[in-house]
């Protein structure tokens, strides 16, 4: 069988910048451990796969190790996909996903990623991420993932993982998130999966959905400039609305291809 793939930087204006992603279009669905396979095989953070379902496209993401509720970076490159290479004709794009529907508007060049909101709550750190840390949090904070909250942008470039350590819990789909105001934006983050092959993911659009509702709290604004300082940098305008939040960002194609499987 011979299939589609698309490699995609996110939430970046330039090819090596912000998050790879690849994209593989489907006419019906493989068996989950064959999309397992090929994720591993692609060896980036996340692999999206869809099927145009009607007026709508069902979307899954996984990463080379598992299936993941949601992802923002590979949503946004799968839109990217389906409008400037496929030549989809209308600018929203509507997802069906584990996270439930999603929209994705385009407007010049940019990406509008509608997600769902998810304040974290106050909470406590386990004594194996404060031992993986070499510079620990002043706030701790709980949704999916964890929110540490660090005094300044020079902590969070800093951070270094102690894998030893930090591989000793199990998150599920969640990771953590080392997160602070920042130099020339509003907040800065890093964010890191325990027991993941990738450990650091570069630009994770999902986790900005705790992200945008705690700093717009806290800064008092509604509408924020987000970077996550990974080593590819990436960029994010932030709105934070009632429930949801608006993440939008730009995307370019890195190569256009086909891969065969038995």
């Amino acid at each position: 069988m011979k299939l589609e793939l698309y490699q995609i930087d996110a939430f970046t204006n330039k090819i090596f910048g912000g998050n790879p992603a690849c994209v593989v279009p489907l006419t019906e669905w493989l068996p989950d451990e064959l999309l397992l396979q090929i994720a591993k095989e692609n060896a980036v953070a996340e692999t999206a796969f869809f099927v145009k379902k009607g007026e709508k496209f069902h979307l899954r993401w996984f990463t080379p190790d598992i299936e993941m509720d949601l992802c923002g970076h590979a949503t946004l490159a799968t839109a990217h996909c389906i409008k400037s290479i496929l030549n989809y004709p209308n600018s929203t794009i509507f997802f069906e996903t584990l996270s439930g529907d999603l929209t994705v508007e385009v407007e010049n060049d940019y990406y509008f990623l509608d997600f769902p909101s998810r304040m974290p709550i106050a909470s406590e750190l386990p004594e194996t991420i404060s031992k993986a840390l070499n510079i620990q949090p002043k706030e701790i904070y709980k949704s999916r993932d964890y929110v540490l909250v660090y005094d300044n942008q020079e902590a969070i470039e800093h951070i270094q993982i102690n894998r030893h350590f930090f591989d000793q819990i199990n998150l599920g789909h969640g990771g953590v998130i080392v997160t602070a105001k920042g130099n020339t934006c509003d907040f800065v983050s890093r964010f890191f999966t325990p027991q993941a092959t990738i450990l650091e993911d570069p630009v994770t659009g999902s986790a900005h959905c705790s992200l945008i509702p705690f700093w717009a709290t806290r800064l008092q604004k509604n509408e924020l400039k987000a970077m996550q300082l990974s080593n590819r940098i990436g960029k994010l305008n932030c709105t934070n609305k009632e429930n949801r939040v608006v993440i939008s960002g730009q995307a370019r194609t890195y190569s256009v291809g086909h891969f065969w499987i038995d």
